[in-house]
């Protein structure tokens, strides 16, 4: 075996939900990089084009897609019409910051359907296909709020701990037919789904402060793990969730948030 080419996606296709920005559009990016064909898809049309075209300026074959995970529809058409599919990425998730005892209805029926039933969605799409083929390799951003909470992040963990649940459950079933899937659990990234945090100064370094590095971690930190998981170097590797938090869950203080 030439172990220089373990990280090597040549000739593998890759479609990257959430491709528009943040950690989505680093992911596209360092696939593409490693050598793979990458379909770029977002909710927002525009920016799944933009970060296609970012990709295409640098030589490599991509193409953009709108799609609503919280769309079964157009889930499993978006799945089903990619001209290949060795690799899954999904990042879209959505927060809404507040105790339960004032989070409404409609606030819970909003993260528990873009992250965890769109999850689900995705999942189950690509599952189906890489169990016809024989292969591939199912990657889902988590979060570390799936081990461990902090005040006014109940639903979001709620979510993102069913998400690592579903991505074992998943292993488990697909394991016989060739596929694996494991989970990414970042730590505080700097994305748009944080952009509130940082928008407020002594959040956002109390936030800083609660990891072993001292910082806030940048999306092109988790382009590492994905390109692993996607890779033959992860090739006995399934059910897992990957921790890239900086060490915040070592360290495992205790910030209560301004809420």
């Amino acid at each position: 075996m030439d172990y220089r080419k373990l990280f090597d996606l040549t000739d593998r296709h890759a479609l990257v939900i959430g491709a528009g920005s943040g950690i989505g559009a680093a992911v596209a990016e360092g696939l593409a990089d490693a050598g793979a064909t990458v379909a770029c898809a977002d909710v927002a049309a525009s920016a799944a084009e933009g970060t296609a075209a970012t990709l295409t300026a640098k030589g490599h074959a991509a193409s953009a897609h709108a799609v609503d995970i919280t769309d079964e529809a157009a889930v499993d058409a978006l799945v089903a019409a990619v001209p290949g599919l060795d690799v899954l990425v999904c990042t879209p998730a959505v927060n809404v910051r507040k105790p339960l005892l004032e989070t409404s209805a409609a606030e819970f029926d909003k993260v528990i359907g873009l992250n965890l039933r769109g999850s689900f969605f995705v999942m189950r799409a690509a599952g189906r296909r890489m169990a016809a083929q024989g292969r591939g390799s199912i990657i889902l951003f988590s979060s570390i709020r799936s081990l461990t909470v902090e005040p006014g992040q109940g639903v979001y963990a709620a979510t993102k701990a069913g998400t690592l649940q579903m991505i074992r459950a998943l292993a488990a079933e697909l394991g016989p037919a060739g596929v694996r899937a494991n989970a990414i659990a970042p730590g505080v990234v700097e994305t748009p789904l944080t952009a509130p945090i940082k928008a407020k100064a002594e959040w956002y370094r109390a936030y800083a402060e609660k990891s072993a590095l001292k910082r806030w971690a940048q999306p092109s930190e988790m382009v590492g793990p994905a390109i692993y998981l996607a890779s033959d170097a992860a090739s006995f590797v399934t059910g897992t969730l990957t921790i890239v938090d900086g060490g915040w869950t070592a360290v495992d203080g205790r910030f209560t948030p301004p809420l």
